[in-house]
């Protein structure tokens, strides 16, 4: 396909009448005249070889293509603004824009939130948008880094993306501070018996593959798709939790539980930010791994 006869403006209207499944309420959107989205969409029509849009009863439904499209050309626009959005210079005390980040409620909690206060102290114009790591981050990565700014997430899940060390973590367990059969130090035991709340997506918690390998299939009693809530899930209960050390410091003193020791070395922990190479020589993204590292050493530096 020869992209220099391609229109990027047709990734506009495609989108806006695949999201819309309306013509008119599609030009609304982009500023269009009903018969010029119309214009677009026959063209469309004609590049594709495909209806799009198939008109059931009183309304436009999308056709099999069409439904595919659909998430890819929200994708490409995206990665469209961001290359158009790319600056040789970047002043932070001047500039206004936003930056999304791929994260976990961990990452957020422990990194983001002393991130986000070195940007409101260096640059009142720049915003964060922190938005949940998706299922699909070790599938579809190249794809998910291209349409943001960058991921947070430790090493050992992905991997061939150029990627930032920002602090060290270890794994801990979390018990109820009246838990009444657990001392300072967890046995082998206690983990065989003892009820679990784990975290849904086990590719962020390589320890509990770990945990596998030593021949302990977690009793899990509790599942939840935030390590946050894992302290309140413990509080109150027989059950156990593994969680990172420096959300158990974070949340200990909110929730009835306490950190005790696991009965094996751990695997370690190691947060990084990824980015997509596309990314890697724009200023306002130097200045923001620049930023993110300099957070990250300091947190290290404080441990």
């Amino acid at each position: 396909m020869n992209l220099a006869r391609l229109d990027l403006n047709l990734v506009v209207a495609l989108r806006a009448l695949l999201e819309e499944r309306n013509v008119t309420r599609a030009g609304q959107r982009v500023g269009l005249s009903q018969p010029a989205m119309s214009a677009a969409l026959a063209r469309l029509r004609r590049h594709f070889d495909d209806d799009l849009l198939a008109r059931v009863g009183g309304h436009y439904e999308l056709t099999a293509l069409g439904q595919m499209l659909l998430d890819r050309t929200a994708t490409a626009y995206d990665v469209l603004e961001r290359l158009f959005a790319s600056q040789a210079d970047f002043d932070p005390a001047k500039e206004n824009r936003e930056f999304k980040l791929l994260a976990s409620d961990y990452a957020v909690a422990v990194f983001g939130t002393e991130l986000a206060r070195a940007v409101h102290e260096e640059a009142p114009g720049i915003r964060l948008r922190f938005t949940h790591t998706p299922t699909t981050v070790v599938d579809d990565t190249a794809t998910l880094l291209s349409a943001t700014d960058g991921l947070l997430m430790p090493h050992g899940v992905i991997s061939d993306f150029p990627a930032t060390d920002l602090f060290d973590d270890r794994w801990v367990f979390l018990v109820a501070r009246d838990h009444p059969s657990v001392g300072d130090r967890l046995t082998r035991k206690d983990l065989e018996r003892l009820p679990w709340v784990t975290y849904q997506r086990t590719y962020d918690a390589p320890a509990v593959r770990q945990l596998g390998m030593l021949g302990v299939e977690p009793r899990v009693e509790v599942s939840v798709d935030s390590f946050q809530l894992l302290p309140l899930l413990v509080a109150g209960t027989r059950r156990v939790a593994l969680v990172q050390s420096r959300l158990a410091r974070l949340l200990a003193p909110i929730a009835a539980v306490r950190v005790v020791e696991p009965p094996y070395e751990t695997v370690p922990l190691r947060e990084a930010l990824w980015w997509h190479p596309v990314h890697t020589h724009d200023a306002a993204h130097i200045w923001l791994r620049e930023t993110a590292a300099r957070v990250g050493t300091r947190l290290q530096s404080e441990s």
